[in-house]
C-alpha cells in the first residue's frame, strides 16, 4: 500500500520552521489548498507550536487562531487527485479544541501526548461520521483501542520528543517494526535531528535530509509522512512506488 502525504498548516507566530507565514485565516487557507494541488491527502491544521521551549496556550487561544482557518477549509470539500476527500486533520491536545474542530468538520485528531488519548478515543467514537486519530505510538496498548467501535488509528512514533539525537535515530530505525503491529504515521519533517545529520541549520534549506526520512518512512512500511514540503515528498515516493511496482510508470516520454 502506497504511503500518503499530510501536509502542515501552522497558524502560529513561533514554530521553528515557518511560523508566522501562515498566520491569518486566508494565508493559511491558501496553504492548504495549495498543498492538496501538490499531492498532499491530509491537512493537519495546527494553532500551537511544540518547538522545543514553546509556551502552552489555552484551550481557547488555540481554538481562537484556528476556528477560521478549520471551519472553511472543511467548508471547501477538498478532493485528492483520486477523487477522494482529503482528510482535514486538527493537530491539538486539548479535548476542548478537538471536540470544537470535529463540530466544525474536521475528521481527524493528531494528538501529540498521551495523556488526552482515551478522551480523544471517546470523542471520535461519539462522532456521527467516521473520525480517525494520530495518536503516540507508546499509546497502542491502551485498552480503549481494543473496544469495539474504536476509531482508526495512525500511531506516531514522535520524532523530535526524545531527549537526544540517538534517541530520534533509534525511533527511525524502528520504523519497519512499528509498522508491522500497527499503522504509522511519521512526522520528522524540519526536526532537529535531521539538521543535525545533514548540517544545515536554515529551516528550509535541509529537504535532502527531509526527503531521506520520507522515502526512509516509505521503505519501512509506513503510512503516513507528515512534512511541510509537499510537492517533493509526493514526487520522491511517487519514485519509489514505482520502482517498488506499488504504481505503473504512467509518466511521459521527454
Amino acid at each position: 500500500m502506497a504511503c500518503k502525504v499530510m501536509g502542515i498548516v501552522n497558524v502560529t507566530p513561533d514554530s521553528f520552521s515557518d511560523g508566522g507565514k501562515y498566520f491569518t485565516p486566508a494565508e493559511a487557507v491558501r496553504r492548504a489548498k495549495n498543498l492538496v494541488a501538490e499531492g498532499a491527502s491530509f491537512i493537519d491544521v495546527g494553532g500551537e507550536s511544540t518547538r522545543p521551549g514553546y509556551s502552552p496556550l489555552d484551550w481557547k487561544e488555540e481554538w481562537a487562531r484556528i476556528e477560521e482557518v478549520v471551519s472553511e477549509i472543511a467548508s471547501l470539500g477538498l478532493k485528492c487527485a483520486d477523487g477522494s476527500d482529503v482528510v482535514l486533520s486538527v493537530d491539538t491536545y486539548h479535548p476542548q479544541t478537538a471536540e470544537k474542530a470535529l463540530a466544525a468538520g474536521a475528521g481527524m485528531i493528531n494528538c501529540v501526548y498521551p495523556a488526552p488519548v482515551p478522551e480523544m478515543v471517546s470523542l471520535a467514537s461519539a462522532a456521527k461520521r467516521e473520525v480517525s486519530l494520530v495518536v503516540p505510538y507508546e499509546c497502542r496498548a491502551l485498552p480503549c483501542f481494543s473496544r469495539e467501535g474504536a476509531p482508526f488509528t495512525y500511531f506516531d512514533p514522535m520524532i523530535g520528543f526524545g531527549p537526544s539525537r540517538e534517541d530520534d535515530i533509534r525511533l527511525l530505525g524502528s520504523i519497519r517494526e512499528m509498522a508491522g503491529e500497527v499503522p504509522v504515521l511519521v512526522g520528522a519533517s524540519r526536526k532537529r535531528v535531521i539538521k543535525r545529520l545533514t548540517g544545515v541549520k536554515t529551516p528550509g534549506k535541509d529537504i535532502a535530509g527531509n526527503l531521506a526520512v520520507v522515502v526512509w518512512a516509505q521503505l519501512s512500511g509506513a503510512s503516513v509522512v507528515r512534512v511541510h514540503d509537499v510537492r517533493e515528498s509526493v514526487q520522491a515516493l511517487r519514485v519509489i512506488d514505482i520502482l517498488c511496482g506499488v504504481k505503473k510508470d504512467e509518466g511521459e516520454e521527454k
